[in-house]
């Protein structure tokens, strides 16, 4: 069951009321008593979840989401330029070693 706003019109009386949805609106003022209560509306309630399985990290805000992905691509990018550079090394350290090699298939030997 909801709690409702009310405020009365007529003297400006602010009371809060806990009924349920299907109930009418009050009219009575219960300060002056005349018929010009009118329901406020109000922000509501925020979600409370009880009980374990649920974390503050499960509803984050869409800036940190944004955060996390840019952090999580740069180090992406990061880990492929480092990957490239040992890589580029490898290569020419496999080349040099094989431009140093004498061929074994040469016809000069006869």
């Amino acid at each position: 069951m909801p709690t409702y706003d009310y405020e009365c019109g007529e003297c400006g009386h602010r009371w809060e009321l806990f009924q349920q949805m299907s109930e009418n609106r009050k009219r009575k003022c219960p300060e002056c008593g005349r018929l010009k209560a009118r329901r406020l509306i109000g922000p509501g309630a925020g979600i409370i979840f009880k009980g374990s399985g649920f974390y503050q990290t499960d509803y984050r805000s869409q800036s940190y989401k944004d955060a996390a992905k840019a952090e999580k691509q740069a180090r992406t990018s990061s880990t492929e330029k480092s990957s490239e550079s040992s890589s580029s090394k490898s290569e020419t350290k496999s080349e040099s070693k094989s431009d140093s090699k004498p061929s074994s298939g040469s016809s000069d030997s006869k």
